[in-house]
């Protein structure tokens, strides 16, 4: 079956695409409004688009108003963010941060979690997440409807046991991060793997 997102089909876009393009990474992005006020918000528009310089982009929507979510608002005007990633033991919590609340309010404190400082940008990171990108805004790209917020990955910071500290490769048995499917409500984990080396 063929399917013309430009005209028939144009109204199922979002549906087939999140059902398609699967699992996508999570970014749980943390963000500061220019008066100081934390955001953190889960998108799944998200993964990382380059390595020289190491660039991530991600997607944040609008409000069912037609108002810039929080998370692209702090960036325009803070230009910088950082992306914290989901593991199996968080799912629940970034789950619950993805409720719209009033612009302001910290969504970490109602589900019990808490932050620590990040080096060069000024929002910080969720302490409980086993990985984080500190990032400055590269730029922002409108397409449509659509807003591509590009990051530069100035730092990461991995917990202890997740990194191999010879190699600096991450222990990717001991990583087990969650990925988002289906809309709306399907997720999953990533413990099953197999490898296949590549031809040279």
């Amino acid at each position: 079956m063929e399917l013309d997102l430009e005209g028939e089909h144009a109204h199922r876009s979002y549906a087939l695409l999140v059902s398609l393009v699967t699992p996508r990474p999570i970014a749980w992005v943390t963000s500061l409004s220019p008066e100081g006020h934390l955001n953190a918000a889960p998108f799944s528009f998200f993964n990382a688009l380059g390595a020289n310089p190491p660039i991530i982009g991600f997607c944040p929507g609008d409000r069912d108003d037609g108002q810039p979510k929080d998370t692209a608002r702090n960036i325009r005007a803070t230009h910088d963010f950082v992306v914290n990633l989901v593991d199996e033991e968080l799912a629940e919590a970034m789950n619950e941060t993805s409720a719209s609340v009033p612009y302001g309010q910290n969504e970490l404190e109602a589900v019990g979690l808490t932050t620590a400082p990040s080096s060069i940008v000024k929002a910080p990171r969720i302490a409980e997440v086993p990985a984080s990108l500190e990032c400055t805004e590269w730029g922002t790209l409108q397409i449509g409807e659509n807003r591509l917020i590009i990051g530069v990955v100035k730092r990461i910071h991995v917990r202890e046991e997740l990194i191999d500290r010879e190699t600096l490769r991450i222990r990717d048995d001991r990583f087990r991060v969650i990925g988002r499917m289906a809309s709306p409500h399907w997720y999953c984990r990533t413990r099953d793997r197999f490898e296949m080396v590549r031809p040279k």
